[in-house]
């Protein structure tokens, strides 16, 4: 069931896109992370977004989402739309938030170092919510709860650069008092694990890690024990998963880590999620994405789907995770079912601008990273952006991703949302209508627009009508669709050196592909168990510092462009 504001659009474009319609949009719907939310203005200095740590759960065919500091949380009835709930009846203000469906009442806890407080409700699309314990038997931070098949409730805690995470059996019947002594589960190893090794490119050897949100999952009698690290400003943040037979263990690390994994791309960061299940038992996990450059906890939302092996071996593939994906409607077994092929066509393509501040240029709204950004010298409807694409496209889909410079907002208030419009052209001169957002009402700072109808253009311009506060400004204006040439040539001679004084480290090097735009690097533990991405731009060199330094692993580079991808025709091993 497609949601009301998923219709809203759909039916706003049809009217903005009569020009030069070249076909009818296929019978999907498409979303690209970061999730398309109204991230809320934090209440401190300096003025920034945040959404975090998220916890996604299913309560009465209605997916709820919970993140840290949003004044309240969302809910979707498709996993494409979200709709907000504000309320002051739970510590919406707390980091880490969690929930558990327990028969018909949803309940929450969120992190605290003082008094951890259990809510509940039975209709939490109202807001209204009740206190289930007042006090558990002790405080905890990052808290996730587990129930298992015998109605066996569990909670699993922990945020340290020295602690362990942490579980213990809850008993609901007693107002969720401990059952026994809290067990240590999960210890950081970053000598053994480079994925634990603090830094955006797990190079801080001198750091402990933060290892943190723990989440568990059961499948086929086996329990995956996620947790969180190296910590949540570096773009390594990931997840890894222990395995055991038993809610408490004893754990042991999985094969495969981390599970989830997304170093580089538009928006890096996968960690501090949770894993859960859609309306057709597909698996996704919702983690952290990070920015940290206004404040180390300015961050967003990525979603991806998860799978599991034949061995039952657990992981999420983001493997062009910030492109577009299409939303399924039935049980899937592989990324090639969502992935509609369409490419990234913005990338460091020549942009003019109405403005710009010194130090912010516009090339940065087409280099592929959500740190960098575009500031216009103002916020009025005389500032505008637009790109060249080099040659007549097929667009199919927009993201415009805003970045607040300069703004001075606090807090979630009547009337702040971005008014704009997309026009599209073949010579830059003549311009048509392709996005009308001049009556939006909805604050979604990363604004993604899959066209009803394909367009054939070569320039693509943004025009501001309104900004929030501040100034027009953009971190992303990324064009998706496919170009009219050639796939890339097939990497070839790719050498891979596992550093003999650091196991956990490996550098690749590979011989530039013709026409290609990136390289994505795939490996694993496993020549045919390549269940890990690496994203590149440009170069055509990558030293991964993520290593488990007791594994073998193999490798192979997929190249791709605007016309499409092209695999890697070689696995290489690094022993």
């Amino acid at each position: 069931m497609k949601s009301l504001s998923v219709l809203f659009f759909v039916l706003l474009l049809a009217g903005a896109c009569r020009e030069r319609p070249v076909a009818v949009q296929p019978g999907f719907i498409t979303v690209c992370n970061p999730v398309n939310l109204n991230y809320r203005f934090q209440l401190d200095s300096p003025s920034r977004r945040e959404a975090a740590d998220p916890t996604v759960v299913e309560f009465r065919g209605v997916h709820f989402l919970f993140a840290s500091k949003s004044g309240g949380y969302w809910y979707s009835n498709d996993l494409v739309g979200w709709n907000f709930v504000e309320t002051d009846e739970i510590p919406v203000e707390e980091y880490a938030p969690t929930a558990i469906v327990l028969g018909d009442t949803l309940y929450f806890l969120a992190s605290s170092r003082e008094k951890s407080t259990i809510y509940k409700s039975a209709d939490p699309l109202s807001g209204k919510w009740q206190v289930a314990r007042e006090e558990l038997d002790m405080p905890v931070w990052d808290p996730a709860f587990f129930v298992d098949d015998d109605r066996r409730l569990y909670l699993y805690w922990g945020c340290s650069d020295r602690d362990p995470l942490y579980g213990v059996e809850l008993d609901p019947g007693n107002s969720f008092s401990f059952i026994g002594t809290p067990v240590a589960l999960i210890y950081a190893n970053p000598a053994q694990y480079g994925w634990e090794v603090p830094g955006d490119y797990n190079t801080l050897r001198a750091t402990s890690p933060w290892i943190e949100g723990p989440w568990l999952n059961k499948r086929n009698g086996r329990y995956y024990l996620q947790y969180s690290g190296p910590g949540t400003e570096y773009k390594s943040y990931a997840d890894a998963v222990y395995v055991a037979n038993e809610p408490l263990g004893p754990y042991t690390i999985a094969r495969h880590n981390p599970f989830a994994y997304r170093p580089e791309g538009f928006a890096a960061g996968a960690g501090h999620g949770s894993t859960y299940t859609d309306a057709y038992g597909n698996y996704w996990h919702i983690g952290t994405i990070t920015i940290s450059q206004k404040h180390i906890f300015e961050r967003r939302l990525g979603n991806f789907p998860v799978f599991f092996d034949e061995e039952g071996t657990m992981y999420a593939d983001t493997r062009f995770g910030d492109y577009p994906r299409i939303m399924p409607q039935k049980r899937i077994g592989s990324l090639e079912e969502i992935f509609p092929g369409w490419m990234l066509l913005s990338y460091r393509k020549n942009v003019t601008v109405s403005s710009s501040v010194d130090t912010l240029p516009s090339v940065n709204m087409v280099d592929e990273d959500i740190r960098t950004y575009w500031a216009a010298a103002g916020g009025s409807d005389r500032e505008w952006a637009a790109v060249d694409l080099g040659e007549i496209c097929a667009v199919h889909a927009l993201q415009i991703n805003f970045a607040e410079h300069n703004t001075s907002l606090f807090g979630r208030a009547e009337g702040l949302r971005h008014r704009y419009v997309v026009e599209h052209s073949d010579d830059g001169q003549n311009w048509q209508p392709a996005v009308d957002r001049s009556e939006n009402v909805h604050d979604n700072s990363h604004d993604y627009i899959q066209l009803p109808q394909s367009l054939r253009c070569r320039h693509m311009r943004i025009r501001n009508l309104e900004v929030p506060g501040g100034h027009f400004a953009l971190s992303g204006f990324r064009v998706f669709g496919l170009g009219s040439g050639e796939k890339p040539a097939a990497v070839r001679g790719l050498e891979v050196v596992r550093n003999a004084d650091d196991r956990r480290s490996v550098k690749l090097i590979w011989a530039k592909s013709a026409g290609a735009t990136g390289y994505n690097i795939d490996f694993g533990t496993a020549e045919n168990r390549l269940y890990h991405n690496y994203t590149v731009y440009s170069d055509t060199s990558v030293t991964i510092n993520s290593l488990d330094a007791g594994q073998a692993y193999f490798f192979t580079v997929e190249t791709f462009n605007e016309n499409g991808v092209t695999a890697g025709i070689e696995v290489v091993n690094a022993p």
